[in-house]
């Protein structure tokens, strides 16, 4: 495989996936260039590092709401990390946004149960491989606390 095909490869996944150059170079090189067997190789090393780091604590985070349109139906989700510049990172508010629209339109009862559920938005993914997907991206141990979700 060429080098501006690998470097065109690379520069596609880093802004599909947020991974570093050369974690993508390197599965892009075991994988034979091949895209999609890069992707899946590197999900799974993102997987492989989330769980080494699932025991480190989470003492940051942020805890998001939305309220429906109607008025009708309020959320709220905890979303936890390992530090306050996660925390504040726009693609982590984003996820726990999204999470509180998931908790509203699924009802979950229980945050283990809403971590089991397909994505409203992407039935391909369920919750707990966004908050894998993320992990992975940060180095961060990243994980759902708390969830409510109120209607009259």
């Amino acid at each position: 495989m060429d080098n501006k095909k690998i470097i065109e490869l690379v520069k596609k996944l880093r802004e599909e996936m947020g991974l570093g150059i050369m974690e993508i170079k390197s599965a892009l090189e075991e994988a034979e260039g091949n895209e999609e067997s890069a992707k899946k190789i590197l999900k799974e090393r993102g997987f492989k590092k989330a769980e080494k780091r699932a025991e480190k604590e989470t003492h940051q985070g942020r805890v998001a709401t939305y309220t429906h349109s109607t008025g009708k139906i309020g959320t709220m989700v905890e979303l936890l990390c390992e530090t306050d510049f996660v925390a504040k990172n726009e693609e982590f508010v984003n996820l726990s946004r999204e999470l509180c629209l998931q908790v509203a339109a699924m009802n979950p009862e229980t945050p283990e149960e809403l971590l089991k559920q397909d994505f409203v938005k992407d039935s391909s993914k369920t919750v707990d491989d966004l908050i894998k997907a993320l992990n992975a991206k940060f180095g961060e141990n990243i994980k759902l606390g708390r969830i409510a979700r109120f209607e009259i």
